[in-house]
Parts: C-alpha cells; structure tokens; sequence
C-alpha cells in the first residue's frame, strides 16, 4: 500500500481549521502596503476591501470599532500601509488581513493616472454642457454597448421588457474589462456612427473595483464618445462610481437600469396618463358646452322675441338711411354755390398781369446789370495794364537789363544773403555773387579801393 493511504484523512473543517492555526501562528502581527481596492461598508459598518500591488491583492477588513483610530476616510485609490493579522474565515475557506491601524501613503497609481487624464480632458473642454447633445423623449432604437454574458444587459432589457416599450434595442457586443476592451469599445461607438442608426447608443457594465472599470477611463473611449453624432448615455458601475466616461457623455446614469429607467419610456404609464387626460379634457368640453348653454338660454330670455327686435331696427336703420341721404345733398348743393363764388372772386381778382409787369421790369434790370459789370471790367484791365507798366519800370530786373549789376554775399552767422552796397562792406578774399539781367557770376576779391 502506498504511504499516501497511510496518512490521517482530515475534513474540510479540519483541514480549514489546521491551515487557520498555522497561519495565525505565523503572521500574529504583520505590516502590509498597498492600494484600497473595491471598498465595501455594509449595514454593519465593518469596512471590506482588497489591499493589491501591481500582481497581487489581499482581502482586508477593518472591523467598525478601529474606525475611531483612522486619519481620514478610507476610499479607493488610496495607498495605504495596514498594521494587522492574517486569519481565515472558515466558512468560505479564504485567508483575509484583520487590520488594526491604517497609516494613509497617498493615491494610487490608477487613480492618480484617472485624475490626470480627466484634468487633461476638461481643460480641452470634453466634460462641458454645451458639448451635450439632447436626448430624443421617444426613441425608435437604441444602441446597447455592452457584455453579452453580464448582468448589466440583463438589468437593462428588464426593464425594456417590463415597461413594454417598441423601442428596438440593438446589442453590440464589446468587452468590458481586460486589456484591449477600451480601444474595442472606441470602435464600437465609430462603427455605431459611420454604419448603423439609431437614436441613442448605451455604455452599461456592472460594478467592481477600479481595475474593472478602468476600460472606461481610456482615453480612447473618452475621445470617441465626444465626436459621436449620436447621444451617448452611459450606466456603469454603481451609483458612486465614476468614470471619465460619465464626464464625456450627454447623459450619466448611476447604473445600467437606471439608464434603462431614464430613456426608455414606461408604455403603460403613458397609456394610462393619455387616458387620464382625455378623461380630463372630455370633462371639460362638457362642462365648457354646458355653461355655453346656460349662458344662451339666459340671453335668448332677455332677448325676447329676436325677430320683432331686428325688424324695429331695420325700420330705423333704413330712416336713418334716408335722412343721412337728404342732408349729404343738400351739404354738397350749399358747398358748389360757395365755389362758384370764389372761382368768380379769384378771377376778377387773378395776379398775372402783375406778374408779367415784373417779369419784364426783371429783364430789363439784368440787362443793366450785364452792361455795368462788363463796364467795369473794362475799366480795371485799363487801370491793371498802367500800374503793371509802372511796376516794371521800377523793377530791379529792367535796372539790370540796362546794364547794371547786383552784388551780393552771403552771411556765414545767418545763413542769408546780403546786398554789397559799399566797398567796406567786403575784405579781400571774400566770395561774391553778381547778378546781371541774365544769369550770374561767382567772383572774389582781388582788392579793396575805397571810394576816391
């Protein structure tokens, strides 16, 4: 017989129980570092979630009564160094880390990669209002991106069947989760717009960590739900988890069936609030008529008998009629006569032969006027061409054309020219400009005589 077969058969129980002791032994107090992940707080207020590294993750609890020794809340993301024990929990078989003191390190990596990708994407202004498309009230097809297989489709077409909508919903199908399903998903949300219609397209996933929902943190996705021409709604995870996807898109639910809650319409609702207010407005029409009603008979009673009551009004309309006539014709008789003696008036009184007496006293007045100005005219050309004879005698230039000359020097401390009146005026060496009646001449002086 083989040793194995000599060996003491243990039960579950036994077994747990033994790796239980063995572990407690072994770890009674340890220090372990890392990121909070999927943080749970059930009704109990124990604190549930995974301590992970980059290949690794530790479930974690920190009991409701070492909550008074924390710095500052727990929360996802969060590097952390945890003081505490490893035990088993026999039921479910598994190994989880008692944490005693939780000393905070900071964020981590991804949550410090989702706070940069998202400072980065609202500066270019992917997250603003004006960017959001409007939602139609009563689509015809939607467009649901999400797993196949999850429970997230499965909470959205509940609430599709449930509500009894026509809407046609259209499932393509993407991953989630994993490496790649970001860049799948951007594909996705292209081939929805440039091949297929629809009136709205859907991101819906269920919840996890941070980890799990990271495909919607890809900058891809984010890109990609902005240049969609068609509204993008999305329900990922649960109603405190965010994503860079929720920013970007026209419409973030909490969660796939509150999407499914916010688009789709309730048919039955609606048909009961359409008969609602038919039912509304048929009673309001009747009691509308009836009050017309009322208010007829009462004024046919103060009426009487209508009929007698026009034709006493035709009567008085028709002398009317006639009195309005008579005095029309007589006003427009009175009115001709008044005319006729004005026209008489006018006439005996008309100013045209006046007005041909002054036009011919014009006439002769311009006719005057013509002889005096051209008079004058003559008189000062006459009185021009005797002043200019005059001025060109007197002209220096007639002087030089007899003859004489001008002599001139210029003054070094002015800058100007000075007429040579007398021969002390100059110094030998000093240079000269003679003007002649045509031209001139640069001289210098030779000698200095002084008047003999």
């Amino acid at each position: 017989m083989s040793p194995e077969f000599n060996q003491e058969i243990l039960t579950v129980s036994q077994a747990t129980q033994s790796i239980k002791y063995l572990l407690e032994d072994s770890f009674r107090f340890i220090h372990v570092r890392g990121e909070i992940s999927n943080l749970r707080i059930p009704y109990s207020g124990h604190q549930y979630f995974i301590l992970k590294d980059s290949s690794a993750q530790l479930r974690a609890v920190l009991f409701k009564t070492q909550e008074r020794y924390l710095s500052r809340p727990l929360a996802d993301g969060q590097q952390v160094l945890c003081h505490g024990r490893i035990s088993v929990y026999e039921q479910r078989g598994e190994y989880q880390l008692i944490v005693d003191i939780v000393e905070n390190l900071g964020s981590g990596e991804l949550q410090i990669k989702f706070e940069q990708l998202k400072k980065k994407l609202a500066d270019e202004g992917l997250f603003a209002g004006s960017r959001k498309k409007p939602l139609p009230p009563f689509p015809d097809k939607i467009i649901l991106l999400t797993s196949p297989s999850g429970a997230a489709v499965h909470d959205f077409l509940t609430v599709w069947h449930n509500r009894r909508s026509s809407v046609a919903i259209q499932i393509l199908p993407v991953r989630v989760q994993g490496k790649g399903a970001g860049e799948e998903i951007a594909a996705a949300l292209d081939l929805a717009n440039s091949r297929l219609t629809a009136d709205m397209i859907v991101l819906c996933r269920g919840g996890g960590s941070i980890e799990d929902l990271w495909a919607f943190n890809e900058e891809c996705v984010a890109r990609a739900i902005a240049r969609s021409a068609i509204p993008v709604i999305t329900g990922i995870g649960h109603e405190i988890d965010f994503t860079i996807a929720d920013f970007c898109a026209d419409l973030r639910a909490p969660t796939p069936t509150g999407a499914a809650e916010r688009i789709i319409p309730d048919t039955l609702l609606l048909r009961r609030q359409i008969a609602n207010r038919e039912k509304q407005l048929e009673q309001a029409i009747f009691r509308k008529l009836a009050r017309e009603q009322r208010a007829l008979d009462q004024n046919l009673r103060f009426l009487g008998d209508l009929k007698e009551t026009l034709d006493n009004l035709s009567l008085r309309f028709d002398l009317c009629v006639h009195r309005f006539s008579r005095s029309v014709h007589e006003t427009l008789q009175h009115k001709e006569q008044q005319l006729r003696r004005l026209a008489d008036r006018l006439e005996r009184r008309s100013p045209v032969h006046v007005l041909e007496l002054k036009a011919m006293r014009i006439e002769y007045l311009q006719e005057r006027l013509v002889q005096k100005i051209l008079s004058t005219i003559s008189n000062k050309e006459a009185a021009l061409a005797k002043w200019a004879a005059l001025l060109d005698n007197m002209s220096p230039l007639a002087t030089l054309a007899r003859g004489y000359a001008i002599v001139r020097k210029i003054t070094t401390e002015t800058a100007s020219w000075t007429v040579i009146r007398r021969s002390s005026e100059v110094i030998q060496g000093d240079q000269l400009e003679v003007l002649l009646g045509e031209g001139s001449l640069d001289c210098k002086v030779l000698a200095v005589r002084e008047k003999e």
